[in-house]
Order: C-alpha cells, then structure tokens, then sequence
C-alpha cells in the first residue's frame, strides 16, 4: 500500500466583514429576535443574542496541506483564539505527518491541551481540525467521507428544519419544524402563556400528522421546563430540547423522568467529547442526543459518542453543521433523519447554511438530500471571502 503525501502546514484563518461571518445574522434575522437564552433575565439583553455577544469570537477556517499540495479545510466557529490554539499548537502535532494517523492526532491534540481545553473554545479549534484532516484525507484518497466511514446506509438524507416558520418547513416538503422559544422564565406567566400560544397557532396551520419540536436553547429551569412540556403536550409537540445548562446533568435526568410519556426530551448541541456525552447516557438524561461536529471535538470524536449512544439505543441527531455532518449522517443506521437549519432571515426558503464560506453546498429539496459522491465533504472553500490569517506559524 502506497504511503500517502504527508501533512506539510497547517493555517489557521478568521473571516472578517462582508457579512461572511453566519453568526453575523442582520437586523430582522428569525435567529435574532427575542429567543430565550440564558441571558434573557436580564432585560438589556433580551431582544437579541447579539447583544450578549453570541458574534464576538466568529468563523474560524482551518486548511491542512500536503507535500503534493493538495489542501483539505473545514469551517466552525472560534475565531481568532481559536485560529492561535491552532497555529501555535495544535499544528506541532500534524505538521510532517501522515494524515490517515487520525486516531493519533486527535489523542495528541486533546491530552496536550487538557490542562487549558476539555470543553468549548479549545475542543472547538480541535474539532476544525480534525474536520478539515478528514477532508485532506478524501481528497487525497478521492473518497468522500462518508465511503470513508464505512459507506451510506440510505440512499439520501430526510429533515426537519429548524426556523421561525414550520408551515412553511411542511410546505417545503420537510418532516418536522423546530421553533425557537421566544419567552424565558423572567417574563413570567404571560411569556409562558405566549409561548404556548404560538405552539398552538403553529399546530392549527401544520396539522396534527407533522413533528413540531420547541428549541429552548439553555434558557429555562427545571420547573420551568417541566411546566412547559405537560402544558406543550397538548398541542402534540414532539421534543423539548435543550431546555436546560449543559451542565446540568441532573436537571435533565429529573426533566426526562416528569415529561409527559411519548414526549422526548433532547440536548447534547453544547456538550463535548466521549466523556461529556457519557454523562448524559449514563444517567439516562435525554431520549436523543444532538452533537454539533464542528464543536463536540470532530468526526473523530463523533464517531466514538454515537456507538455510545447506539449501545444504550438512544438516538444521534447531529445539530446541523451542512456537509459535516451530512457525511456521518448517511452512514449511521442510528440516525435516521438530520436537521436543517433555516438561515433565510424569513425562514421562507432553503438556502445554504454556511454561505458565503462554502462553495458546491447541497441543500435539500422537497426536504430530501442526496449526498454528492465527491472526494472529501465535496464542498470548496470560497476564496472571495476576507479570509485574514493573524498568528501565521514560522516554518519549521
């Protein structure tokens, strides 16, 4: 077997201005209008996620190239701390290697920066990385990722859409729509009483055979949550998700034991590695998990937290990361639908999820997506971005 080209540099990239930046939602974006957050107790800061900071740190873009010049890339968020974690040190760990040696890398990059990393900003660079050395490592073999794996196990990909307007996800062919919760505790009976009613109004215009799912995004407490699940069931919601810290293990083990039966309760978007999402299984905190792939610590560790979560038969739906997660997806007999997120500042129509970033992006039609047979994840990194590299390593 032929030795492939080994690892030559590692460049670490943030994405300035233009509005290339998709945590830089404008002015009237559904994904910025009065979501409950755990921010949303105090007053000044809940209208918008901006105004907390939910932009501050940005895109960050990862290229590993080979001695034969072929470059693999990937994109996830962290910005310019994450593009100095990468360049100053994760980037000892790949330079001169081979890149088929994931397993190896990933248990470098992770024990080297335990003393700093583990959870967040650090496992986030680790997982663009890790993201963007599987794309080098299709394109150098010309295999998409997902043959990679192990192959499909489905001939195309089913959604649900997440956004502001499920009549509009049902009408354009998609399984289930995933609402925003508008309201937190801090606003009391009246913002419970609109956050059903909005539940509500949205089942009278989906009907009773399409999911309706509540995104809840760490907002609430467990009173709170439970509270709004058994007053929820009732207008047939599906999931609750993320309705609580993610640290907060044992909230959500309570949460799951009080909902009512046949509703799910879901998290997993901001939790992180094999460990963290043993937690969650082992004290049977959720009915499915839903790791980011670009923030839980990469494909490579993704892998290792399905199994897990197959072993106990509980559900990975990965919160949606476009082709990233598209790839792992379709080969999983575990995860039989994936979530689309609705980035049209209406939630009224499908486009892709990270553009500008990415060129080639498949998006799915009448809900359904085909996974294109092309080396790596199949997407191309769009050079007319302003790409602005700030802690270029010295050549070794």
């Amino acid at each position: 077997m032929s030795r492939l080209s080994r690892i030559k540099a590692v460049r670490a990239f943030v994405v300035r201005g233009g509005g290339a930046d998709y945590h830089d939602q404008s002015d009237g974006h559904w994904i910025d209008d009065h979501i409950a957050t755990p921010m949303s107790k105090y007053p000044e800061y809940r209208q918008s996620r901006r105004s907390f900071g939910i932009n501050v740190l940005g895109t960050l873009v990862v290229e590993i190239e080979a001695e034969n010049g072929v470059v693999g890339f990937a994109v996830t968020t962290g910005g310019e701390p994450a593009a100095y974690i990468v360049e100053k040190h994760l980037a000892r760990f790949l330079e001169g290697r081979d890149p088929s040696d994931v397993e190896t890398i990933w248990d470098q990059m992770y024990l080297s920066t335990q003393y700093y990393g583990r959870k967040g900003l650090v496992v986030n660079a680790i997982s663009g990385v890790d993201l963007a050395l599987w794309d080098l490592l299709g394109r150098l073999r010309q295999e998409p990722v997902f043959a990679m794996l192990g192959g499909a196990v489905r001939d195309e990909l089913t959604f649900y859409a997440t956004g502001a307007r499920p009549d509009l996800a049902k009408q354009m062919g998609f399984i289930g729509g995933k609402m925003p919760l508008h309201h937190g505790p801090a606003e009391g009976d009246e913002g419970f009483a609109k956050n059903i009613a909005e539940l509500a109004e949205m089942r009278s215009r989906c009907g009773d055979d399409f999911w309706l799912m509540f995104d809840c995004w760490m907002a609430l407490d467990l009173d709170y949550a439970t509270r709004l699940a058994h007053a929820a069931n009732d207008h047939g919601l599906k999931w609750i998700e993320e309705a609580l810290s993610p640290d907060d293990y044992w909230g959500y083990q309570a949460l799951k034991k009080a909902a009512p039966p046949g509703m799910l309760v879901t998290t997993g978007e901001h939790e992180a590695t094999r460990w963290g999402f043993r937690m969650l299984l082992e004290m049977e905190c959720c009915d499915i998990i839903q790791p980011d792939v670009g923030w839980c610590g990469g494909l490579t560790e993704l892998i290792k937290i399905a199994d897990m979560a197959d072993a106990r038969k509980v559900l990975t739906i990965p919160h949606g990361s476009s082709v990233y997660s598209y790839h792992f997806v379709v080969t999983r007999h575990d995860s039989p639908f994936a979530e689309f997120l609705m980035m049209a500042p209406k939630a009224n129509e499908v486009v892709p999820m990270f553009h500008p970033q990415l060129i080639g992006e498949p998006v799915p039609v009448n809900g359904k997506l085909k996974v294109p047979d092309l080396p790596g994840f199949g997407v191309e990194l769009n050079r007319d971005i302003a790409l602005h590299r700030p802690y270029p390593r010295q050549a070794t």
